[in-house]
């Protein structure tokens, strides 16, 4: 079975697995695929924005990743909820 193609928009988890690089996971939206630099067999160039724990792009990077070892991830991370501002309601007597 050959692995599912990483395609624009797709919202990556990379571990150990994708390359020996990504001690710590990181969860990234990949931007483009780079067909045009030459790689080895099942490896692949990725731009991506990495995204932090609320699904905010926090750095734009060029990865060379297995394309085996990649995750895909059904869901982003889970963003804060929105904040509301306090009303101030003056109560006359």
């Amino acid at each position: 079975m050959s692995p599912r193609e990483i395609t624009s928009g797709d919202v990556l988890c990379l571990t150990r697995s994708a390359s020996p690089q990504f001690v710590r996971p990181i969860t990234v939206r990949v931007i483009r695929v780079l067909t045009d630099w030459h790689t080895y067999h099942g490896w692949c160039w990725i731009d991506v924005y990495e995204l932090n724990a609320r699904g905010d792009a926090v750095d734009r990077r060029s990865l060379y990743v297995r394309c085996e070892g990649v995750r895909w991830r059904t869901t982003l991370p889970a963003a804060a909820p929105a904040r509301r501002p306090i009303s101030r309601v003056q109560v006359t007597a």
